[in-house]
């Protein structure tokens, strides 16, 4: 097979998801570039590759190296050496540095940082500080190559042997040996098939009781990131022999053996009716947190000890009166029945729909708190509604894992240091976008509620059930057994807004209106072809809403139902970044596989990052890029975060983002694509949640048949879940 080496001069096209690429590259000898093409996952601008493949010829585009296989390799010659290290892949050295080093030492310039890297104090300008960077970068470069090299030669991608490395370090390559599998289970965005593809070729038997487990593992880990607590166990043998192309029988005793090593638990649940029965498939965290939740939310209930007694003995209709002498607050009875019962009640869930008067119930019930000396705290489960939250009541607000004081380290990443043994000193809690509440959390919140005090959970019950597995707002409401109180009245100053009406109508079944000539917050722009949506979409922001409302590009999120196609969630920030910050020489950028780091993009943080103190959802902008030092900076709310470039991985571009994504955040204008294309993604609480997450302006892109199939599609998809039964 015909071979080509040489550097990667620029990438003009990467799909991420399946490797495709289209690059420039300059053959070791020669000046002129030529394109290759072809799978090649993580290959960098810089990087000095071999590649195996055929020459051809392109109708259109002319000569091409189609690739078959790619592999990094260091350069040979001082130019390569030069361009190499001045690509920005060895962190510390940059350009002019890298003249000077290959100026000193010529074609013999690797081999001296690899095997004698002190003697880098023999070129001007490379001091003692800079040495030991390129060292340890250097040593990490070359740990990667090597796992690279393994990994590679068992079909996976070099841009996986980087996260791979990231997490083991030098002993990467024994860990993938000695147990493949693990891969799925360390390593966030490396799945099951992945890892079952690299055992495969290591030779492990498709019947082998480790695949067995580890896929029935992961089918239910999916079930859970579906939102499932657990899962009838006939449902996941069948699923996992189905994933596993294996006998049932062989799934059966691999849930058994799971059950042993204390990974699952198995239960038999009754159904409401007490007749059915079914075993039900825990992970063994999901089981605990289940029955934590439901004991303790009942142990709060039934507490002897009551921390807002003097609200028993109340004279309620002079403490509302001051109340809205001193703050202007106006309560409709149903609003003070709310604030009685979350004053009295242990356990309180408060919920209704946008402009229903939640929050001002909340002001009010915080007034009667502080005039009876009652000390309380707010939270909310995400960064975003807790500041909401802060400014909506002048009062301090934290995120749920600031509240309960987590720290770094632990089985599960961290650690609370609010819990049983140290719970909180309060008399309340109040918890705001509870509808965002997933099981897990809400345990390690009930953990730290001391005997006697009171919890105040608010939120829509209409919206998106939460990203995490449970729903436990519903799961609360639906067992009967705390106290609810459901707003269903529309504050006159509400009335007004189309934004309010709309979601109401939405909630209700009911088609929203967009009347141009009288709506000023809430329109249609009819299409049904994609593409078109897609370029209405980037008019709106870039001009339309700017020029119009005089709202910034900046503070318009484009929200969409899902991530793939021409309106999908990828597809739409690659158009947006293109539109609202486009490349300037004189403005830094990082290339990651597909996508492009830019100073000024907008970005979002995937997952929890507990040594960062940032969390699954955080948006943020890109303030700084070092390509040196290989640091990206992010500012996410009042602070700035640095991002290693081997870490960028956690971030992504967030011009749009999924709905999902959006809950428990509020903007100044949404634009949200709606149209047929997304048929299997449009559901009524999904169109609701995305029109509740304007606060001015909401524009809808698409077809009114779309928007008719989200209104009349009210099948909310049931998570498996016991809480509500065990709290009955």
């Amino acid at each position: 097979m015909p071979t080509l080496e040489g550097a990667v001069e620029r990438i003009t096209f990467h799909n991420e998801e399946n490797g495709y690429t289209v690059a420039r590259l300059v053959p070791d000898g020669k000046e002129d570039e030529v394109t290759v093409i072809g799978n090649m996952l993580g290959v960098q601008v810089g990087e000095h590759v071999r590649l195996e493949g055929e020459w051809t010829v392109h109708g259109q585009y002319g000569r091409q190296f189609k690739v078959e296989r790619y592999a990094s390799v260091l350069p040979a010659t001082a130019a390569g050496i030069e361009k190499y290290l001045g690509s920005g892949l060895v962190k510390g050295v940059g350009p002019v540095t890298a003249k000077r080093i290959v100026r000193k030492f010529g074609a013999d310039t690797l081999a001296v940082i690899d095997e004698t890297p002190e003697r880098l104090h023999e070129v001007l300008g490379v001091g003692p500080k800079r040495v030991t960077l390129i060292k340890s970068a250097w040593h990490e470069q070359r740990q990667i190559r090597e796992v690279m090299v393994f990994l590679q030669s068992h079909g996976v991608s070099p841009a996986l042997a980087v996260r791979i490395y990231k997490h083991y370090g030098d002993g990467a390559a024994g860990v993938v040996n000695n147990d493949p599998y693990r891969l799925a289970r360390d390593i966030h965005g490396i799945g099951f098939l992945t890892a079952d593809k690299i055992a495969r070729n290591l030779g492990i038997a498709p019947d082998a009781p480790e695949r067995v487990a580890a896929g029935v593992a992961y089918t239910l880990g999916q079930k859970a990131d579906a939102g499932h607590v657990y899962v009838p166990q006939a449902e996941l043998i069948a699923d996992s022999a189905k994933l596993l192309d294996v006998a049932e029988l062989l799934a059966a005793t691999a849930i058994e053996s799971l059950r042993q090593d204390e990974q699952v638990h198995v239960e038999t649940l009754l159904s409401g009716s007490g007749l059915a029965e079914e075993r039900a498939v825990y992970l063994t965290p999901f089981y605990y947190g289940e029955i934590g939740v439901a004991g303790r939310l009942r142990r709060l209930m039934d507490a002897v000890e009551d921390r807002c007694f003097v609200f028993r003995s109340f004279d309620w209709p002079q403490g509302l009166a001051v109340v809205q002498r001193d703050t202007g607050l106006r309560l409709t009875a149903q609003q003070q029945a709310a604030v009685r019962t979350a004053l009295t009640e242990r356990v309180t869930v408060l919920t209704g729909g946008p402009g229903t008067g939640k929050t001002t119930t909340m002001l009010a019930a915080i007034r009667l708190l502080d005039a009876a000396r009652r000390s309380y705290v707010l939270a909310s489960p995400t960064g975003r509604a807790a500041k909401r939250l802060g400014e909506a009541t002048g009062k301090e607000a934290k995120t749920l894992h600031r509240l309960l004081e987590w720290s770094p380290g632990g089985a599960g990443g961290f650690t609370f240091q609010r819990n049983e043994d140290n719970p909180l000193d309060v008399d309340m809690v109040i918890v705001d976008e509870a509808s965002m509440l997933d099981l897990l959390l809400t345990n390690h919140l009930l953990k730290a509620i001391p005997p006697g005090a009171h919890l105040l959970l608010v939120g829509d019950i209409d919206q998106l059930p939460p990203v995490g597995a449970g729903n436990v707002l519903r799961d609360v409401i639906d067992s009967g057994a705390a106290a609810v109180v459901r707003l269903d009245v529309i504050f006159r100053q509400a009335a007004g807004s189309y934004i309010i009406e709309n979601a109401h109508r939405i909630n209700q079944g009911q088609m929203p209106e967009w009347r141009p000539e009288q709506s000023q917050d809430f329109f249609l722009f009819q299409t049904d072809d994609p593409e078109r949506a897609a370029e209405l979409v980037v008019e709106i922001v870039q001009e339309r809403i700017p020029r119009k409302f005089n709202i910034p590009a900046h503070d318009v999120q484009v929200l969409s139902p899902m991530h793939r196609g021409a309106v999908g969630v990828g597809a739409l920030n690659e158009r947006l970044q293109a539109a609202l910050n486009p490349p300037v020489a004189t403005k830094p950028e990082k290339r990651i596989g597909g996508r492009v780091f830019r100073v000024g993009d907008r970005v979002m943080q995937m997952r929890n990052n507990y040594d960062k103190d940032v969390f699954n959802g955080d948006l943020g902008r890109i303030t700084a890029l070092d390509t040196i030092e290989q640091i990206l900076s992010v500012r996410i709310d009042d602070r700035t975060v640095p991002y290693e470039f081997l870490e960028l991985d956690e971030l992504v571009h967030a011009y749009a983002v999924s709905v999902h994504k959006s809950q428990g955040s509020e903007f100044p204008a949404v634009v949200v694509p709606v149209t047929t294309q997304h048929y299997m993604m449009l559901q009524r609480n999904l169109l609701y949640t995305a029109v509740t997450r304007a606060r001015k302006l909401v524009v809808l892109v698409g077809s009114p048949r779309a928007v008719a199939i989200a209104v009349n599609n009210h099948k909310i998809a049931d998570r498996y879940s016991a809480l509500a039964e065990r709290l009955r």
